[in-house]
């Protein structure tokens, strides 16, 4: 059994992340934080979830200068939790879509509601709400930055993103082969899936299938972007 690689600098900095995924540092997710840092295309004063504290750990690991947390990406405070209003509710899982680590439950035309002891406070259900019936609410008030979480939050946060990640591409592939089935079986007799007969509009029919199909099964043959959870640790 090989030994794995040593962890890279993107992976220290990673760890030293509070892996809410909130994106208020400008990138998409907490990893791509961390490789813009070790790239050198990002400061280490973007996350506000990690706070002051956060910036020390950092320029620990880089060698860059400590530096107070930059306004424009937010500012240091309580972590927060989000509640949904039961009462304007209208069940349109947007926010469910919205959240990084799927701590929102529900169904369509269903109340949702917050897993409070799951959510990172990363606020990004609340834009994705169209009728305002989020609210972030102190989880710990007079704490802020790592006093107000920890490295075992931060590990559980990474892994649900991650699932996250890896339910997202599943359901899309899933999507992928249900369309390309679809669009075979059109193929295989496009006149009697047609209300048109004209042989000029049939050819431009066909081929309009059979573009959407290659493209089907183009993104069906790329390797999944993330591996099942679990699936590295056999």
């Amino acid at each position: 059994m090989t030994n794995p690689p040593p962890p890279t600098l993107a992976d220290r900095i990673d760890a030293a992340l509070p892996q809410t995924q909130c994106t208020r540092c400008g990138e998409p997710d907490c990893r791509r934080y961390a490789e813009a840092i070790a790239e050198g295309r990002a400061p280490i004063n973007r996350c506000p979830p990690g706070g002051a504290e956060g910036i020390v750990r950092l320029a620990a690991l880089t060698g860059q200068a400590v530096s107070p947390l930059d306004p424009g990406h937010g500012t240091e405070g309580p972590r927060t939790v989000a509640f949904v209003d039961e009462a304007w509710c209208i069940g349109c899982t947007l926010c469910i879509k919205a959240c990084p680590v799927d701590c929102i439950v529900g169904a369509p035309r269903r109340m949702h509601t917050v897993i409070e002891a799951l959510c990172t406070g990363c606020e990004l259900c609340v834009p994705a709400c169209p009728v305002d019936c989020i609210v972030l609410e102190p989880a710990t008030p007079g704490a802020s930055g790592w006093a107000a979480w920890s490295a075992e939050q931060a590990g559980e946060a990474r892994e649900r993103y991650r699932f996250h990640r890896w339910r997202v591409e599943r359901d899309r592939r899933d999507h992928d082969e249900r369309l390309a089935a679809k669009a075979a079986h059109k193929l295989a007799d496009i006149a009697a899936a047609s209300r048109h007969t004209e042989p000029a509009v049939l050819d431009a029919k066909r081929a309009i299938v059979e573009a959407a199909l290659a493209r089907a099964r183009a993104r069906l043959s790329a390797p999944p972007a993330l591996p099942a959870p679990g699936a590295d640790e056999a």
